[in-house]
């Protein structure tokens, strides 16, 4: 039997990322050599992310990539805010998003498929179930912009503008702040402002407010309405005495279109009674 020496295992991980124990092993069975080791490691580490996959990933951090007239924002999932953390994930989030905006995939599983010899050798890293959750992609003649909010980089958005880009970029702060829907009121759904306006109409009638009058109220809450879902419509948030169509338009810049994101919007976390849990096994 080959002997393992420590510099073998140094050297196993270093080419793979994976753990000094796990190293040792994938060399004792590959019975010193190097490269059937690693072939090992591979196996192995596609087998434990598929162990994984079944356990819920509602973590994660947005990352964001600008390759020429193509921008793209992508989501990427992971177990815990720990994990969400670590470099070697966030290194990972910047990769898809880079292969995102270089290869401009058509699907998620396009996108998944692309990255996925990447995810399963991080998942065998650092022990969690990871997964690319969504992407938007942005090509363009115009510029492009992205701005992520914050250490946890939880909060993002990806902005095509013309004009200024560090007006773009303080517009793209007042997005991930704001929430609004869309950029202008002829983006709005018609048949949100529908129902917003049934909605008004009958609050109207039901006060008992003359016909006329009622019509006016029910125009100025859809005016109003509009305001505040649009981005040109809603005060600015560094400077509440004006709208941001004002802020844009004195400083020559124009928003065309965003994407914004928050890491786990529509997931529904579990919730893990650890208390339930301890007295549970203490029974066994």
């Amino acid at each position: 039997m080959a002997e393992i020496t420590a510099k073998m295992v140094a050297d196993l991980r270093a080419a793979t990322g994976l753990g000094m124990m796990e190293c040792k092993k994938a060399l004792v069975e590959a019975e010193g050599n190097m490269e059937k080791a690693e072939e090992i490691l591979r196996i192995k580490s596609g087998n434990k992310a598929s162990k994984l996959a079944g356990r819920q990933a509602a973590e994660g951090v947005l990352a964001f990539a600008v390759e020429g007239n193509v921008g793209a924002l992508v989501e990427v999932n992971c177990e815990t805010d720990f994990v969400a953390k670590d470099a070697g994930f966030v290194e990972f989030a910047n990769f898809v998003a880079k292969t995102a905006a270089e290869k401009k995939p058509a699907s998620i599983e396009a996108l998944s498929e692309l990255v996925e010899a990447e995810r399963k050798a991080i998942i065998a890293k650092l022990g969690e179930n990871m997964s690319v959750r969504r992407f938007e992609i942005i090509e363009t003649a115009n510029s492009l912009v992205a701005y992520i909010h914050g250490a946890l980089a939880t909060e993002g958005v990806l902005v095509e503008f013309k004009g200024s880009e560090d007006v773009a970029r303080k517009v793209g702060m007042h997005i991930v702040a704001a929430k609004p829907q869309c950029v202008s009121e002829d983006q709005v759904d018609a048949e949100l402002v529908e129902k917003e306006r049934h909605i008004y109409t009958q609050q109207a009638i039901e006060s008992g407010k003359p016909a006329e009058i009622a019509a006016k109220m029910v125009e100025g809450r859809i005016k109003k309405f509009l305001a505040e879902v649009t981005l040109n419509g809603q005060a600015f948030v560094m400077n509440p005495d004006q709208t941001v169509a004002q802020f844009l338009k004195e400083n020559g810049t124009e928003v065309v279109s965003f994407v914004r994101y928050k890491v786990g919007d529509g997931i529904e976390k579990a919730v893990v009674d650890y208390a339930a849990e301890v007295a549970a096994a203490a029974k066994v």
